[in-house]
Order: C-alpha cells, then sequence, then structure tokens
C-alpha cells in the first residue's frame, strides 16, 4: 500500500480560510457528538447492548457499555453468534436490522429517544458551521445525520430558519441546487422527526437518486470537506466516486479529516488515492476534535461580524448536579484544579541495547541526532517514538524493539519512572497543535505559551485575564558562571504546571498556572518580577486562569468536553501514546460528621 497523502489541520485551516465560500461541507455522527448525541458507533454499542440483553436476559446500562471489559463480553458473544467482527464495514446496518427488522416506525421511535432535540446543546463546531452558513462563507453542507443540530445552530448564531432537503422531499432537491438557492443543506439518509429513513442494509446499498445527483452536482462546482464521518458507508463512498468519473471533480480539493490516531476505513484511503490520481488535491486530515478545528477555522476567517463573533465565542453554563451546602455552614464546595484523565496509553516501546545505556547517553543521543522520543529507564530502556528514527539514532547497538505494558498503577513505588515517563508525554501531546512548547523538570511538566507562535488567537482567553503572555525581564541578567560566561537577558512567558496523580481511585490531570522564566537559572534573580507579576492571583484570578488554560488546551469554551490527543502524528498503539481527557474540573467538600 502506498504512503497515505496526509496534510496538518494548520494546512487544512489556512486553505479552507482563505475562500471558505468555496467549500461544501459533509456531516457525519461525529460532527454532532458534542452536542450531546451519539455518534454512530455510540448508537452501534447501544443496539449491541439491547441485543445482548434481550438474548441473554441481562441487564447492562449505558454507563456500563463505556467498561472495555463489559464491551469485550458483548463482543465477544456477538461474533460467537456470527455477527460482523467490531469495525466491520455492515455493523451499523446489521444490528439495526436485528432488532428492529424492517420495522421502520420503531427505528424512528428508538432515533426519537436518542436524538431526543431538549437534550441538544450547541457545542463550539455547531456554533461555528451555524455561524458559516448564516454569513454565506458556507454555501452547501450535506450530511449522514437525521439530527436538527445545524438548523438549531443556524437560528441560534444568525436568527435565520434553515430548511433541510431530505427523502421526503428529494424532488426539489437538484432545482434548488441548480438555482443556487443557498444556503442548501441536504440530509442524505433522512430526518428522524419523518417515515423515511436509512438505515437497514437494503436502504443503504443504495442512496436516492435525486439527492446523489445532487451531491455529484455540488462535487463539480465545490471543494469537500469530511468531518465527523466515518466512511463506512459504502453507498456514500461509491458516491464519491461517482463525482470522480465527471469532467471537473471536487475543484477546491476533497479533505477528509479524522480523529488523530484512528484507523481511515480502506474505501477511504482509496477514494483519496483515487481521487489524486484524477489531479484533484485530495487529503486526509488528522484532527484533535471537530469542535476544535472549527474553532482554528473560526479564528481565521474574515468578514466576521461582531454579534455573530461573539456568540460563537460565548462560554455557556453548565448544569452540574452538587448539592450546595447552606448559607452559614462550615463545608464549603472548592473547586479543584485537577481534570479527569479518561485514558492513558496501555504499551510502550521497550529497547534491547548491545551496552547499557545510562542516562547521560541517551540524551546525548537524542539531542545529536534531533530525535522525537521520549524515554524512561530502570531494568530497561522504555521508549515512545518513531521505530525507524530510533534504530537510525543508535545504529547497531540497536538490537531490537519490543512492545511493554505500561504499569497501570503509576502511583506504586516501583513505578516513580513511569510516572514521569507518563506525565512528560501528555505534556507533549497537549503542547501539540497549540501555541505552546513542553518541557519537564524533575518535578512535573511545564507548558509554556510560545512566543513565536503564529496561532496567536487561541491565546486569548489567558490574555483577556493577564494582558501580555510573554516578555523581556527589564534591567535583569541571568547569572555569569563558568559553565555560562556570558550575560544574557532573561525572558518570561506565562506557563501552566501540570502533574498526574491518584485520588479517589483515579487518575487526575492537576493545572497550576504559573510564570516560566529563562534561562531557568535565573529565576532567583527574577524573583520580584515574579512576585509583581503573579501578585493577586487568588481566588477569583486564579479561578479565571484555570478557565483559560482549559480553554486554550481544550479549543473549546464548551463544558462537558472530551478530547483525544497523542504525542506524535502518526504511530503504532506502542510507539505513540495516545490520552483521552475530560475539561469537568473535579470539586470536593468536607464529609459531614
Amino acid at each position: 500500500m502506498t504512503e497515505q497523502p496526509s496534510i496538518d489541520q494548520k494546512q487544512l485551516i489556512g486553505i479552507v480560510s482563505t475562500k471558505p465560500q468555496n467549500f461544501a461541507w459533509f456531516l457525519g455522527a461525529g460532527a454532532s457528538r458534542s452536542a450531546g448525541l451519539p455518534s454512530a458507533s455510540d448508537l452501534l454499542w447501544d443496539l449491541k447492548r439491547h441485543y445482548y440483553c434481550r438474548e441473554e436476559n441481562q441487564e447492562i446500562t449505558r454507563q456500563d457499555i463505556q467498561n472495555d471489559a463489559v464491551r469485550d463480553r458483548i463482543q465477544s458473544f456477538m461474533e460467537s453468534r456470527g455477527f460482523p467482527a467490531e469495525w466491520a464495514d455492515k455493523e451499523y446496518e446489521t444490528y439495526f436490522e436485528k432488532l428492529f427488522g424492517g420495522d421502520r416506525e420503531k427505528q424512528r421511535r428508538y432515533l426519537i429517544t436518542q436524538l431526543a432535540e431538549d437534550e441538544v446543546r450547541l457545542a463550539a463546531g455547531h456554533r461555528v458551521m451555524g455561524a458559516l452558513i448564516s454569513l454565506g462563507l458556507c454555501r452547501v453542507a450535506f450530511s449522514t445525520n437525521f439530527d436538527t443540530v445545524v438548523e438549531k445552530a443556524v437560528a441560534a448564531m444568525g436568527g435565520k430558519s434553515l430548511s433541510a432537503y431530505h427523502l421526503e422531499g428529494a424532488h426539489n432537491a437538484k432545482q434548488a441546487l441548480n438555482n443556487e438557492e443557498y444556503p442548501f443543506y441536504c440530509k442524505l439518509h433522512g430526518d428522524f422527526r419523518y417515515d423515511s429513513l436509512k438505515n437497514l442494509p437494503a436502504d443503504l446499498a443504495t442512496q436516492n437518486a435525486e439527492l446523489s445527483k445532487c451531491l455529484i452536482n455540488a462535487g463539480n462546482r465545490f471543494g469537500f470537506v469530511v468531518a465527523g464521518y466515518s466512511g463506512r458507508d459504502n453507498s456514500v463512498i461509491e458516491l464519491f466516486g461517482k463525482v470522480l468519473e465527471t469532467s471537473n471533480p471536487f475543484p477546491h480539493g476533497l479533505y477528509w479529516t479524522h480523529l488523530k490516531g484512528s484507523k481511515l476505513p480502506t474505501a477511504v484511503r482509496d477514494l483519496i488515492s483515487a481521487a489524486r490520481a484524477k489531479g484533484v488535491n485530495a487529503s486526509t486530515v488528522g484532527i484533535e476534535t471537530y469542535d476544535s478545528m472549527m474553532m482554528r477555522l473560526w479564528r481565521n476567517v474574515d468578514n466576521k461580524t461582531k454579534e455573530i463573533d461573539d456568540k460563537v465565542r460565548r462560554t455557556s453554563a453548565a448544569e452540574v448536579n452538587i448539592p450546595l451546602p447552606g448559607v452559614g455552614k462550615s463545608a464549603p464546595l472548592l473547586r479543584l484544579n485537577a481534570l479527569p484523565v479518561l485514558a492513558v496509553p496501555a504499551k510502550c516501546l521497550e529497547l534491547s541495547f548491545a551496552s547499557s545505556k545510562e542516562w547521560a547517553e541517551l540524551r546525548q543521543v537524542q539531542h545529536d541526532k534531533d530525535l522525537d522520543a521520549i524515554f524512561t529507564k530502570a531494568d530497561s530502556v522504555w521508549c515512545w517514538g518513531d521505530e525507524d528514527e530510533l534504530r537510525a539514532a543508535f545504529g547497531g547497538d540497536l538490537r531490537s524493539i519490543g512492545e511493554r505494558a505500561v504499569p497501570v498503577d503509576l502511583s506504586a513505588p516501583g513505578n516513580l519512572h513511569v510516572h514521569g515517563f507518563v506525565e512528560e508525554a501528555l505534556c507533549k501531546a497537549l503542547a501539540r497543535e497549540r501555541p505552546l512548547m513542553a518541557r519537564k523538570t524533575r518535578k512535573d511538566a511545564v507548558l509554556i505559551v510560545d512566543s513565536k507562535a503564529t496561532d496567536v488567537g487561541a491565546l486569548d482567553p489567558l490574555f483577556q485575564v493577564v494582558g501580555k503572555c510573554y516578555g523581556t525581564v527589564d534591567g535583569v541578567f541571568a547569572p555569569v558562571t563558568a559553565e555560562h560566561p556570558h550575560a544574557v537577558k532573561v525572558t518570561w512567558a506565562e506557563c501552566v504546571r501540570i502533574s498526574l496523580d491518584y485520588k479517589e481511585g483515579r487518575l487526575w490531570l492537576q493545572l497550576d498556572p504559573d510564570v516560566w522564566i529563562w534561562p531557568t537559572r535565573a529565576r532567583e534573580s527574577a524573583v520580584k518580577f515574579l512576585d509583581q507579576r503573579r501578585g493577586g492571583r487568588f481566588n477569583k484570578v486564579y479561578n479565571q486562569l484555570l478557565n483559560a488554560w482549559i480553554r486554550i488546551l481544550f479549543a473549546s469554551d464548551d463544558k462537558n468536553v472530551e478530547i483525544e490527543i497523542s504525542s506524535f502524528d502518526d504511530g503504532s498503539e506502542a510507539s505513540n501514546p495516545k490520552f483521552r481527557l475530560s475539561n469537568r474540573t473535579g470539586f470536593a467538600r468536607r464529609l459531614a460528621a
């Protein structure tokens, strides 16, 4: 297989933001997930849960299904009954058929429950899409979703109504697109409020002829950005393929976004390759989340009105179901500076050398060879990084590269080296795609504002709290030593120190806003400046700082957001550590006597 053509998120933003009117959007369930609605994967596991409980007379809740052990048990049962393997192309429609047969009313009632409109909350990505459509910066969008998230977003951002073309009115859609009746929004698989839905195998084998012509027509006028869509529906992939058979396919490019670290179906990779063979600028694009990508796009587009910009950037309050203590009681509710860590890497590489390696030698090779890798050392050398780069850096001294399980309990006395190892990887992952630098100290890891970054708009939340985020410490020079014989100016930058800690049986990411001093040996010389800079950062300001850093790290103003991040662009599970985090801070109060 040839190497998959890919560009990074920054490149995509640069392409689309220059003239967003040139691009149509194709949205899947992943683009609605942060609205509180289930993704295709969520629906799939709920269907499996229903079927398993019915057949085995078991009771498994929606919370239980989040447990990997429970999922493994259910999946093993399904495959023993001849169901498709996990992530197989036919999974979704197979389970819909098994549970509902041909009863469309029953599947519609199920979807109404799952996609309840009163549960919808507009996250950052939806607000951006609604704003783009309202301002005429997005003229055409297609979706496989049944929900009304896009319609609600347009109404909230622009105060306009958006009528979607779907299976009930397919005959009008082609004419509307030909007449350039923008904005044009089309739901290929129907609307859950109507009877015509496409979920079953017979339904998904083909696409509606009129709606198909609309997409092909749009594919001859616009570039396409695909977001939140897995590509596991063969009929949709075939429809994109039909665009390639025309004389002017995707004149402004075809860009298929996917979560970094996720595996793209073969059909998607083949489609991108086929498009490039036709001369189309086609690439896959790894992103952190749909919300973060859309906010980056929003910061870079022109012709925004202040009214809509304010609506897009708003911070919405989340409902928190925590009983508050009464006035005058001695047990206040405290907000913690800790975020839940939902998933950490389970594997790493284990390196075997011809001769024993000390820390100094590992660091020297890392420096001399400009090796982008993360190391720890105990009885052997553990590592995350590209295997080919490791072999090139260490040469014949590196005998073999294997895999090793990362201990679950990072707080155990014998795992302290692993604790720092994971912490460094997480710091590096958080710095990627953000205007930040990652540094590891003996005590913790630090994310530092990068004074040379170009995406400074991402730092707006911090700027609103502290103003300038970096600069020079006037009148202060680093101490001259035998090792450093020349006086150098001292610089500073806002930073946040991060550390991992186990409390109450789970892992937390602790955030501690601070100010970084460079060179680090000059920190004592800059004590007066630090006192002035950090003076007054008590509860109210500290809370604002914490909010600002969380907004920067998650690229979202919304609450209850989850992100999946990795330390490197690509690589296997053992070479590229991945993390999943929530932006919901912990709370604590004294237990009643």
